[in-house]
């Protein structure tokens, strides 16, 4: 006798992947009053959790798990939200508006949200699988349970995860190599000024910076840079993410570094969004907290017809070795770097025909809503230089 087919599901909203995007977009679509039914499939087996702790807070023990979680198991029952956890979406029938997830279970929706985040980047490198990789709260766990004191930890990229995650180990008293091909932190994306700033800082801690380092293999208990070897009980690859586009492209969507979207979120597909780092929206993909958050909100008016805002200014927030980083805006073409404040808290303002593009705050020298508020108004350097004299 043949097993029978899982019982058919209906939601009006399918939310696919268990980020903060995907409960931002329930979290708005209730507080307007919604009141169809919701539904969330996510791929790991525990609530939706917010992913920036992971290598702040949470790599140093200082965030007990449960703090992480973008809402209470509570929130879902209260607002009845639907959650189907270490489930996958294995097909998405976008023109019949359904879904089969991977026990055969098949789901009609009338609108459906794709958030399904993006993975961390291997290298194409000899022993490549050897390393770890920071995504999840599992790579969390197993990072922290390798890096113990003493240790010695390479990282392999020096990007915003790279370096929260080298504050965080030395603050535990690891050590640390930081191995980042371009010649300056952060891929040298924040100009010469910043990437001395934050190597010294995180020298202070005890962290050695290698720049213009190109990691060729991963052996057991090493790492090689080019000829030379280092040993490492720990190797963490943090060289990017690539967006998790599979499901939309064999959906037949539009895909281009990301699921493409309009301003509104909306996909080629009708009643199919996008949002947080799978999203290419306009013509942008950004990769951080608040863009999946703000998106979720902002897909979520969409399918309910509303008013949507104009996107924020994208803004990323990290720590460099107990000290606080803002980066607010973006500067692809900035001509001049503008140094504002003195040497221990200041901001950087990155200008363009007189216009600033981007802020990269240190220390709450400028409070980060004014700086986004003055980016996204194309404000001068010198409106950017009151707020910082002013205080406010």
């Amino acid at each position: 006798m043949e097993p029978m087919a899982p019982h058919p599901l209906r939601a009006d909203v399918l939310l696919v992947g268990g980020g903060v995007a995907a409960v931002r977009c329930a979290r708005t679509l209730r507080r307007r009053g919604f009141a169809g039914s919701i539904l969330l499939v996510g791929d790991e087996p525990m609530l939706p959790y917010n992913r920036p702790p992971l290598s702040k807070e949470l790599l140093r023990e200082d965030l007990p798990d449960d703090l992480v979680l973008a809402e209470p198991e509570s929130w879902y029952e209260r607002r009845s939200v639907d959650l189907r956890l270490g489930t996958r979406v294995e097909r998405l029938e976008a023109a019949d508006h359904r879904a089969i997830l991977d026990d055969g279970t098949a789901v009609a929706f009338g609108q459906c949200l794709l958030a399904t985040g993006a993975e961390p980047r291997r290298l194409p490198i000899p022993g490549a699988d050897r390393a770890l990789v920071l995504r999840t709260i599992a790579d969390a766990r197993r990072l922290g349970a390798a890096a113990t004191p003493g240790e010695t930890a390479v990282i392999i990229g020096g990007g915003f995860i790279g370096v929260e995650v080298a504050s965080s180990l030395a603050a535990r008293g690891v050590r640390v190599v930081i191995a980042e091909l371009a010649d300056a932190l952060w891929g040298g994306a924040f100009g010469a000024d910043l990437s001395s700033w934050a190597r010294a800082r995180l020298e202070d801690a005890g962290v050695v910076v290698r720049t213009g380092a190109a990691a060729t293999a991963v052996d057991e208990r090493a790492v090689h840079l080019g000829d030379e070897r280092i040993d490492a009980g720990v190797v963490l690859v943090a060289a990017g993410v690539t967006p998790r586009t599979e499901l939309a492209a064999d959906a037949g969507l539009d895909v281009d570094d990301g699921i493409v979207t309009d301003a509104l979120h909306r996909t080629s597909a009708p009643s199919v969004f996008a949002a947080g780092d799978v999203a290419r929206v306009a013509g942008a993909r950004v990769e951080h907290w608040h863009a999946a958050r703000e998106g979720g909100e902002r897909a979520a008016l969409a399918m309910l017809d509303e008013p949507v805002p104009p996107a924020r200014a994208p803004w990323v927030f990290s720590e460099v070795a107990g000290h606080q980083l803002d980066v607010v805006g973006s500067a692809t073409n900035a001509a001049q770097v503008r140094r504002i404040g003195d040497q221990e808290r200041f901001a950087l303002a990155y200008v363009s025909d007189g216009v600033v593009e981007q802020v990269a705050i240190v220390d709450a020298a400028v409070p980060v809503d004014d700086a986004r508020a003055l980016v996204e108004r194309g404000a001068s350097v010198e409106e950017l230089e009151r707020a910082l004299l002013s205080g406010v």
